[in-house]
């Protein structure tokens, strides 16, 4: 009894969107948090460099609230009329969280030219340090903890949202050297801190974009389907593999693909095989979440082999089916 176990996708879905839930949560109090804090730094030192800070870790803190939706949403699971399911909200808040960062790092931009055309004195550079600090280790702490369990649930969407606070993190540190620069002498530090930080927000618009919007598209990792086709082909009485799909619903993957067996096998054990097919394909493939097994006889796989010759019927002209 000991070697046996079972396999259930929708159970394994569903732990994973609560993962996926308690990671937003922890992270969206510790950002809030992180940016109440620089927020009244900023009233209290005027720094258009820790502003765009506090903007930045609010919009990351923010985006994570239709994130949290989207898995919500998600957890209904599939009906009679979205028979895949809802998990394609979690793309459509990925795609949100793109014009967050976008929006936020406009606003950004906006401040810190501002800054620079009509400038002002910075109070409590020390204050500006300490909260700069705080900022690092904040989205630094929040970053390690959604990029991991994003990758362990299969959610692009929530690793962007893992990078977008390490960025975070890395822009605090900017404020740091524009509160240096001010100490030393060079007023302009700070808006010039706060222009920088904008060039890593649109940098980020770009590398989130790229996450988000191929899965979007039904975009899907070739190692996926290299996994897919080497997994089928090793069980025994799969002479081929043909029509190698898969495409990410949310964080859940979907494959269909074609087996070649034997033409002698009768229809149970040609059943038995593609059984053992899918059984294998959701040990390589931890976020596989359904499997369609198309079984053809030997001499017939593949695509090519199932058009329909020309023919008539209903008074219809000759036609045909590819």
């Amino acid at each position: 009894m000991g070697g046996r176990h079972s396999h259930g996708p929708i159970d394994s879905k569903l732990a994973s969107t609560s993962r996926g839930l308690w990671a937003l949560s922890w992270s969206f109090f510790v950002l809030m948090a992180t940016a109440l804090v620089q927020a009244v730094m900023v009233v209290l030192s005027g720094s258009v460099g820790l502003l765009a800070d506090t903007i930045h870790n609010l919009a990351d803190a923010a985006t994570a609230i239709p994130l949290g939706v989207a898995f919500w949403i998600a957890r209904y699971g599939a009906s009679r009329r979205f028979t895949y399911g809802l998990g394609r909200v979690e793309d459509l808040a990925g795609l949100l969280i793109v014009l967050t960062v976008f929006a936020s790092g406009a606003v950004v931009v906006y401040e810190s030219v501002s800054r620079l055309i009509h400038p002002r004195p910075v109070q409590l550079l020390w204050g500006v340090v300490l909260a700069s600090l705080i900022g690092f280790a904040g989205n630094e702490a929040v970053a390690v903890f959604r990029i991991r369990v994003g990758r362990q649930i299969g959610s692009a969407a929530l690793v962007a949202d893992g990078y977008h606070a390490r960025v975070d993190g890395w822009t605090s540190l900017a404020v740091l050297v524009g509160a240096v620069g001010v100490w030393a002498g060079y007023p302009l530090a700070d808006p010039l801190a706060g222009l920088l930080i904008s060039l890593a927000i649109f940098a980020l618009v770009w590398q989130v974009a790229r996450s988000i919007l191929p899965r979007m598209l039904d975009g899907v990792e070739t190692t996926a389907l290299d996994t897919i086709a080497h997994a089928a082909c090793h069980v025994p009485g799969v002479e081929e593999v043909t029509h190698v799909r898969a495409r990410w619903i949310g964080h859940r993957l979907h494959a269909d693909l074609s087996i070649t067996v034997p033409a002698a096998l009768s229809v149970a054990e040609g059943h038995a095989v593609a059984k053992e097919v899918r059984h294998q394909l959701l040990h390589h493939l931890p976020h596989l979440e359904s499997v369609n097994v198309h079984v053809d006889p030997s001499g017939e796989g593949g695509e090519a082999h199932h058009g329909i010759a020309g023919h008539t019927h209903d008074g219809l002209p000759l036609h045909s089916h590819h």
